[in-house]
């Protein structure tokens, strides 16, 4: 009897730690199928993550190039403007500028093409007001260019993936489209931030009456200017004479202020050099800036002194940035000229010696870029030939 419960008491212990020995196989089965979930879950969220990283990456890429493509066409916008002075400039060489800056940049591992579509590249007009409209329509004047990048099957083909066999997503389309723009809409500039910087203003008044003729080509073209060298002949640009001559336009043409009251000649001679510096704009003692009616008051001298003779033929050929005003009030040193734009001419010729009818400080409109200018918003402050310096306005 001893040995029978000796024997089941063996047994019984046998079994129960072969159910120990099998429970623990058990586990160790579980957690090892565990583990190879856990592993591929987590190479499969890597995966997934590293093709987002690699997408974020190359849309920034792409909409870096979009920037660079659209600021690049623009300037050569304003450089085609600016040589033929015409709004009207062929759009291959402006589309090869955005081409060009858009090969030079890898999306991907790739330099983008522009596409074929017409909404790929277009060449139009940005207006300020109204939160920023940019249209295709160059009725109001080219000042803009929309360009529009893409990696998909049908243009540079989509983004490749590195673990589609995982994800399931082989690749990515992307799309980037930036707009840049040279605005018109000038209200007035800032003071410089060092000495070192002026403003090219020509401290001489126009009337707003022979400015509009001359724009609509109702005066004389007898001077013609390529790359700063004047010479006769035409070019298809009007001209008109800054000195007063009893034109019959409102008010005396003169020089104005901008500085301290009654600038010296010495005064207008370094600033028809130099341009407005950081110190005039002090001395001016108000914002060189338009109101909220688009008037800017600036105190003047009726007349052109013969004293600035020869710094005005010093910048023969020279672009400068010119006030346009409406009305004069007053005479001599206490006129007061209402200036309502600002706009670009050319020095074409200048004489200011002999008799009175033979005096003259020639001038033509000419495309050039405000710097320190104060961007606008009312149609009254936009100009025909000044633009501010190309910006990403989209």
């Amino acid at each position: 009897m001893c040995f029978l419960r000796r024997l089941s008491r063996q047994l019984a212990s046998s079994q129960r730690r072969l159910a120990r020995q099998n429970a623990g196989l058990d586990r160790r089965g579980s957690v090892t199928v565990l583990g190879l979930i856990l592993l591929t879950s987590l190479i499969a969220l890597v995966a997934v993550s590293l093709d987002l990283g690699y997408i974020s990456i190359s849309n920034a890429e792409l909409r870096r190039t979009a920037d660079a493509s659209a600021m690049a066409a623009c300037w050569e916008l304003y450089d085609q403007q600016n040589e033929w002075q015409s709004s009207d400039v062929p759009e291959q060489t402006i589309r090869a500028a955005a081409a060009n800056m858009a090969s030079m940049n890898l999306v991907g591992h790739q330099p983008p093409a522009i596409g074929s579509s017409a909404d790929d590249f277009v060449i139009g007009h940005y207006q300020v007001g109204g939160g920023g409209v940019f249209t295709s329509s160059i009725a109001n004047g080219a000042n803009a260019v929309r360009v529009r990048l893409a990696r998909q099957s049908a243009v540079n083909g989509e983004l490749p993936l590195f673990f589609g066999a995982i994800t399931g997503r082989n690749s990515q389309a992307l799309e980037a489209q930036a707009v840049a723009a040279m605005l018109n809409s000038i209200a007035g500039f800032y003071i410089p931030g060092t000495d070192n910087e002026t403003i090219d203003i020509l401290p001489i008044a126009l009337d707003l009456e022979t400015w509009l003729n001359v724009v609509a080509g109702n005066t004389t073209d007898n001077f013609q200017c390529q790359s700063g060298n004047v010479s006769n002949g035409n070019d298809g640009m009007y001209e008109c004479n800054l000195y007063p001559q009893g034109t019959g336009s409102p008010g005396n043409r003169g020089t104005v202020d901008i500085g301290g009251a009654n600038n010296s000649t010495a005064d207008l001679s370094r600033q028809i050099l130099n341009g407005i510096s950081r110190q005039d704009l002090v001395d001016l003692g108000k914002p060189l800036v338009f109101d909220e009616d688009g008037i800017l008051e600036l105190n003047g001298d009726t007349g052109i002194s013969a004293g600035i003779k020869d710094e005005l033929a010093a910048i023969i050929g020279q672009k400068r940035i010119i006030p346009i005003y409406t009305s004069v009030a007053g005479n001599g040193n206490n006129a007061t000229y209402r200036i309502v734009r600002l706009e670009g001419v050319q020095i074409l010729d200048v004489k200011l010696t002999g008799p009175k009818n033979g005096k003259r400080v020639i001038v033509q409109p000419a495309k050039m870029i405000a710097r320190n200018a104060i961007l606008g918003t009312e149609a009254t402050q936009s100009s025909s030939y000044l633009v501010t310096p190309v910006m990403l306005v989209e």
